[in-house]
């Protein structure tokens, strides 16, 4: 008896094997009464011996999972099931654990009808590869922002084909470093280009308005998974998954009372984001094939360890902010809080505890870009940033976390993140600094994914950025659709042999537009 059906008998599932063995067959003549697997398969988090696997159902259903070494499932080495309810909008996601290291893994989901046991759907099967032992070459690619500005799904354009260009790379993982829907943008059926060309976007009735109920947050992750090159990159690259303002409205700060002239455009019925919060966490943490942390189920800050060469830090830097005001406080405090004292005490923590060579801190923000947060009245700060000078408001929590990197030996840590629309290389020189008590370090900028673009941010000279290399519109041309070509994502590769990384800056065609080599430091 193979090892998932004893798992199964041990969970109180011992009718399914019949089912999983071709015993219901009964059911299988009923092939329109099948439940269906709707929005393809995903996996993420994975690491050496575990990773998540996700799927949605299109009726209450109990589903199937088996996973094996070979697509064939003639070794089937483990197996789970769980429940997919309208509780969580069909949504099921399941820890594979007891996985071998640096193995292609495939997974198998099946749908057992609830209401009619014998009736088990069509499989679906995807794979990934767990995160090695030893020191192979590991690549990813990372990018952020899709579906934003109005620029939905052109099936007549490909739809969002940047998905391709990615897969077409083979990453172990891709990382998603936020806006992964745009949950305030109404998607129209057309939008009429510069050169008269009409833009087609595919519309649902969830995406036709600013989301404010559960069921349009939830439909807005659904709207991005029926895009085709989206399902095929999910169902072989697994996704590490972080959020920023998008998923619930744009620029976003705890407590915010929806008072912006933004937001009485977008004629929100709540008084403040609390509520829009809650429904559009739930609905993210249904659709992302990410860990639940019991201790905060809400949390999106963890890590991901990724064999010897390679830590990724995952940040969240919008759900534990302070106010976004002007930034310029003298003194660190809960007006002052970006990443907050929790998840700051964790990520010092974490990056002392790792022995990684490379420490990939994936950020939803950049650090040295000023970006406004009220662009009607041109007021307030929505990054760390906020303009040249010693550190103020925010820059003191990220000064304070670069001073104890350097004070406690850490090294080779790299920054990646997305957010302002356009991809370009900073080198952090402390040398050029106003504040110098830090090591030199690079941050890598690269997106959107799938949505407008728009021109370069000013640097901040607080941490001394180097600007590069910057690939962006020219100065006056804002929100380009996907098709004027201004689409990017990164890639990273960590060489088993030497350890070096070379992180190359991408564009949707998959050309490689600038790279830089790095030689880890050795401790």
């Amino acid at each position: 008896m193979y090892t998932s059906r004893r798992q199964i008998l041990l969970s109180g599932g011992a009718s399914l094997v019949g089912l999983a063995s071709g015993l219901g067959r009964p059911g299988l003549s009923r092939a329109a009464d099948r439940p269906v697997l709707t929005h393809g398969l995903q996996s993420g988090d994975v690491g050496t011996d575990s990773a998540v696997v996700w799927a949605r159902s299109d009726r209450p259903a109990r589903a199937i999972v088996e996973w094996a070494t070979t697509e064939s499932f003639s070794d089937i080495r483990g197996g789970v099931f769980a429940d997919a309810l309208p509780e969580t909008d069909g949504t099921v996601k399941v820890a594979l654990t007891g996985l071998p290291a640096g193995q292609d893994v495939f997974y198998r989901v099946r749908l057992q009808d609830i209401a009619a046991p014998t009736i088990v759907g069509p499989a679906q099967i995807g794979r990934f590869r767990t995160a090695p032992a030893d020191r192979r070459t590991v690549s990813f690619c990372w990018s952020g922002d899709t579906a934003g500005q109005g620029w939905g799904i052109d099936e007549a354009r490909g739809g969002m084909t940047i998905y391709s260009a990615i897969l077409k790379n083979r990453p172990d993982f891709f990382i998603h470093s936020g806006d992964t829907i745009y949950a305030d943008g109404p998607i129209q059926s057309e939008v009429k280009l510069p050169d008269g060309s009409l833009w087609r976007n595919r519309v649902t009735e969830e995406v036709a308005k600013p989301a404010e109920t559960l069921a349009e947050f939830r439909g807005r992750h659904k709207y991005n998974l029926t895009d085709r090159n989206v399902l095929a990159m999910n169902a072989t690259v697994p996704i590490l998954a972080q959020w920023d303002d998008h998923e619930v409205t744009n620029n976003w700060w705890p407590g915010e009372p929806l008072t912006r002239a933004e937001h009485l455009k977008k004629k929100y019925s709540d008084p403040n984001v609390l509520a829009l919060q809650l429904r559009a966490a739930k609905a993210f943490h249904e659709y992302m094939p990410m860990r639940f942390e019991p201790a905060e189920p809400g949390r999106v800050y963890r890590k991901i360890a990724y064999g010897p060469l390679v830590d990724v830090f995952m940040l969240d830097m919008r759900s534990y902010r302070g106010p976004n005001g002007e930034n310029k406080q003298t003194e660190y405090g809960p007006e002052s809080h970006f990443l907050g004292p929790q998840q700051l005490a964790w990520l010092k923590q974490a990056l002392l505890d790792s022995r990684a060579t490379w420490k990939v801190i994936a950020a939803d923000m950049p650090l040295g870009l000023v970006v406004t947060y009220d662009v009607d009245r041109n007021f307030g700060s929505e990054a760390v940033a906020q303009g040249d000078g010693p550190p103020l408001g925010r820059e003191l929590e990220i000064a304070d976390l670069l001073r104890f990197i350097k004070s406690a030996g850490i090294r080779n840590t790299v920054w990646l993140t997305a957010d302002v629309h356009y991809t370009a290389a900073h080198y952090y020189d402390p040398n050029k600094a106003q504040f110098q008590d830090f090591d030199p370090f690079w941050e890598f900028v690269s997106g959107p994914l799938h949505a407008g673009t728009f021109g370069p941010n000013a640097l901040d000279n607080t941490f001394g950025p180097q600007l590069r290399f910057v690939k962006a519109p020219d100065k006056g041309q804002v929100n380009l659709s996907p098709a004027a070509g201004y689409q990017f994502f990164g890639h990273v590769a960590v060489d088993g042999r030497t350890e070096q990384m070379t992180v190359t800056l991408k564009d949707a065609a998959d050309t490689d537009l600038w790279h830089v080599t790095l030689d880890p430091m050795k401790a």
